[in-house]
């Protein structure tokens, strides 16, 4: 194996949907991620669950690996071989100590690429309605690290930046507050100069205190804030009011826990951060087909004998089509046999193989389905159901009742997962998520399994449907239940949970 391929990306500020597209196709690509503690956790869960995973910290005074160790190490991966990808949270060349890591590299010869980031001085600020530009009040931006080293004096020119009458944002200068407030004011800074402090931007615990600068240090002690912060000063602050978009968003300030199959859920996701929230992508489940096909084999070959086929996720629709073109045979193959599908997904899903459903009932579950279709049924025919190993067992009675044959053959399997970049638990009991969102029983399962907490009593969860808040309610969880088994719906019934606990708090 020859020498590999360092790739330097920045993460953006927090929000996913400031990750770039080269940054995402650079990740799935990659061999070896070298990743620090400001990467949000939406990019990190987009991290794929074959690459090496190197945590090497770095947040504001507390590195898990210092800055030498690091170059080494993106050195040593590369030289084996690996694609490596050094993960870092908001731009690598902006105070990020890209250009250290790149010295290494360049003196050994080794490849790489720099893959510029949404960063925080320019993403926090507009998440904020503070645009740091504005032809009525500043002509100039000047972006300062307020961070120093213990025991020494600020390097900063602040009469300098005094006299530039642009703005200014000071990066990791939470703890410094005083020392640049006071530096400002002494190289003659007009003391009633607007000023801001923004926690968290771009995320769901998003919170901006605007003064000035003589008094934002007293905002901050009354008001309080924690870190990531940024620091901006300068008369655009004064904008923030007029402009800020990011609260008015339905789902605003809220962190939603997305529990579906990897493969499912990005649509979900996108949905629920069009609507303002910051949604962590954990799946707990994955399918896998079955390695036993002989079942199904033997089902392609006669299906000239069932009347009706039935599919009860789009999961299964993909799997006995992916099987079905394995095995040698096309969509000609069906004949005249009637198609049912479950809900709206999976009749999408269908569409999407150039199938239109042939019933579909009301109400999205397995016994609704089971009951629609016994309903029509004369009592000789004969029906394949392609589906996960452990499905709804009702369905199969409610026909098999009315004196269907039923060929109920598992084509998938659920297996539980958890993330090894994010501890779930830990987000469970320290209270960040606000409300969970399960599409089915094995996602409950898969959540529950993936945290092992003793308790779920405070987790608020959305279920698309009874079944799924049933397996719900059986861990002690707050459930609600969107009025239909959509997606839309369910997008609808969080919106409705978070304006509920908004009014109990009023």
């Amino acid at each position: 194996m020859g020498v590999g391929k360092v790739w330097l990306v920045g993460a953006g500020p927090g929000d996913i949907g400031l990750f770039t597209l080269k940054g995402m196709d650079v990740l799935n690509q990659a061999d070896v991620v070298v990743y620090d503690s400001l990467v949000g956790q939406g990019v990190l869960s987009k991290v794929p669950a074959s690459v090496k995973l190197i945590n090497v910290g770095k947040r504001a005074s507390h590195h898990t690996m210092p800055q030498e160790e690091i170059n080494k190490v993106l050195l040593e991966e590369t030289l084996k071989g690996y694609r490596v990808v050094r993960l870092k949270g908001g731009d690598p060349f902006l105070f990020g100590r890209g250009g250290e890591e790149l010295e290494l590299l360049k003196e050994h010869g080794i490849p790489y690429e720099v893959v510029p980031g949404v960063t925080s001085p320019l993403a926090v600020p507009a998440y904020n309605g503070i645009p740091v530009t504005h032809r009525d009040f500043c002509s100039s931006l000047h972006i300062i690290t307020g961070h120093k080293r213990a025991g020494q004096e600020y390097d900063i020119d602040f009469e300098a930046l005094v006299r530039t009458k642009g703005t200014l944002v000071f990066l990791m200068g939470v703890s410094a507050l005083d020392d640049i407030m006071q530096g400002l004011l002494k190289a003659g800074m007009d003391p009633d100069m607007p000023a801001a402090i923004l926690q968290k931007g771009t995320t769901a615990d998003q919170k901006r205190i605007v003064a000035t600068v003589s008094d934002l240090k007293k905002e901050v002690e009354r008001q309080g804030i924690e870190t990531p912060a940024i620091i901006v000063v300068g008369k655009v602050c004064t904008l923030a009011d007029k402009f800020a978009w990011y609260e008015d968003l339905p789902l605003a300030g809220w962190k939603v826990l997305v529990t579906r199959p990897k493969n499912m859920i990005s649509r979900t996701a996108a949905r629920l951060r069009e609507k303002g929230a910051e949604v962590l992508e954990l799946p707990a489940i994955r399918t896998e087909a079955v390695e036993d096909k002989t079942r199904i084999r033997a089902a392609f070959a006669r299906m000239e004998e069932y009347q009706w086929l039935v599919f009860t996720s789009p999961t299964g629709v993909e799997v006995f089509f992916r099987e079905m073109m394995e095995a040698g045979k096309d969509i000609r193959s069906l004949g005249k046999v009637k198609v049912a599908s479950i809900g709206e997904g999976t009749r999408k899903k269908l569409a999407e193989h150039g199938i239109c459903a042939d019933l579909m009932p009301e109400v999205y579950d397995g016994d609704s389905l089971g009951e629609a279709l016994a309903a029509g049924l004369e009592g000789t025919e004969k029906i394949l159901i392609p589906r996960a190993e452990k499905g709804n067992e009702n369905l199969v009675k409610l026909l098999t009742d009315k004196g269907a044959e039923v060929d109920d053959i598992p084509t998938y399997q659920t297996i539980y997962e958890t993330s090894e970049l994010i501890d779930e638990r830990k987000e469970i009991e320290s209270g960040n998520i606000d409300c969970v969102v399960f599409t089915s029983v094995s996602t409950v399962k898969g959540f529950v399994e993936g945290t092992g907490c003793e308790d779920y009593s405070g987790i608020r969860a959305a279920c698309i449907g009874k079944q799924t808040k049933a397996a719900a309610d059986a861990y002690g969880m707050k459930t609600d239940m969107a009025e239909k088994a959509t997606i839309d719906s369910l997008i609808s019934l969080v919106i409705r949970m978070k304006a509920e606990e908004e009014n109990k708090e009023r």
